[in-house]
């Protein structure tokens, strides 16, 4: 069955964003995904809201182009928590420090074998 957008269903959507519940909790009372909600509210030129995760320290994900890392530092939700947000290496989503921990050489399995 394919989901269809009806009137009743755009002015519950527009009220509930304008309300500021989340895209999720909309979602859920819609019985759609918070992605459905968002593209929706797009099409409908609902007014911007902002991110409801903020962070006082570091890079906040807003801030954060194609060209930071993103390594996370801290626990996401605990205070304190940010992304390293240092420019990346070209192509990869980590800064060299962090690309260098990220991305490991698996061992050479011939030597390790010969080696018993």
């Amino acid at each position: 069955m394919t989901w269809t957008w009806t009137p009743e269903h755009i002015e519950m959507l527009t009220r509930l964003w304008n309300d500021g519940l989340s895209t999720a909790q909309i979602g859920k009372m819609l019985g759609v995904s918070k992605n459905a909600v968002v593209g929706k509210a797009h099409r409908l030129q609902l007014a911007v809201r902002n991110s409801p995760i903020q962070r006082k320290e570091g890079a906040q994900i807003i801030e954060l182009t194609a060209n930071c890392c993103r390594w996370p530092e801290g626990h996401p939700g605990q205070p304190g928590f940010r992304f390293c947000g240092k420019q990346a290496l070209p192509g990869k989503p980590y800064c060299p420090e962090h690309a260098a921990r990220a991305y490991t050489q698996p061992k050479d399995r011939k030597s390790s074998t010969n080696a018993a």
